[in-house]
């Protein structure tokens, strides 16, 4: 079975031409046609951390649904701004909600799901904006995948890193895809989205989702890949 699993930065909702507009997302997000989706910055930061994304057009007009989780406030959608979307029919196992170190406040959502295929873990991340803290990041979510290496595993989101090769060494065991420029979506050169997989996944194709939409929808262009599991 072949899944696809994306990733999009929404940027609280707010597009390119400056505009705030969700129903812009969602239809992005429909075009993507994807099994998992990975959301980042779904969440205003201030004022209770209200949601940029209001559960109820995302309920309507999705076709994904979105996961039960506990947001980090009462008016919010995600946890440090993020969620998780997935395809009616996917099983959802344990969720567990991680703070990651550094200077600002950043979580990642470790979710075990199953399309059919196998189990799986996907790791949902929006990493900092120094390289010093990236890395701690990177190393606290490595060292939660320990306790079962056998599991395929992916992660997914906004790396927030410019370089092709520094950042990425607690990554051990793990294979980094970068579908392409996906910042910002006006004229994207930025490579900051990305993925990780183990020796669990085979990676069929990757892209980023480019179209007139998607480059007003938000400052971010969604990527995606088509994976099988191996083990």
């Amino acid at each position: 079975m072949i899944l696809r699993i994306a990733s999009y930065n929404i940027h609280k909702s707010k597009g390119s031409d400056g505009r705030f507009d969700p129903s812009r997302v969602i239809d992005v997000i429909n075009a993507l046609s994807a099994d998992v989706l990975a959301l980042q910055e779904v969440d205003f930061r201030f004022r209770g951390r209200p949601a940029a994304l209001p559960l109820d057009a995302l309920r309507e007009g999705c076709a994904l649904e979105p996961v039960a989780l506990n947001p980090t406030g009462p008016a919010s959608l995600g946890w440090h701004g993020q969620t998780l979307l997935l395809r009616k029919g996917i099983t959802l196992g344990a969720l567990h909600h991680v703070a990651l170190p550094g200077f600002e406040p950043r979580g990642a959502l470790i979710a075990d799901i199953d399309a059919g295929s196998g189990p799986m873990r996907l790791v949902g991340v929006h990493l900092g904006l120094r390289r010093t803290d990236r890395r701690s990041q990177l190393a606290h979510i490595r060292a939660r995948l320990r306790d079962n290496e056998a599991r395929p595993a992916l992660i997914v989101g906004d790396f927030n890193e410019w370089s092709a090769a520094k950042g990425f060494e607690a990554l051990h065991g793990f294979e980094m895809t970068t579908p392409g420029p996906s910042y910002p979506a006006r004229a994207p050169f930025g490579r900051l989205d990305r993925m990780a997989f183990n020796a669990g996944i085979s990676v069929l194709r990757t892209g980023v989702f480019d179209s007139h939409l998607a480059r007003r929808a938000s400052d971010h262009l969604p990527i995606w890949a088509d994976l099988r599991l191996t083990a």
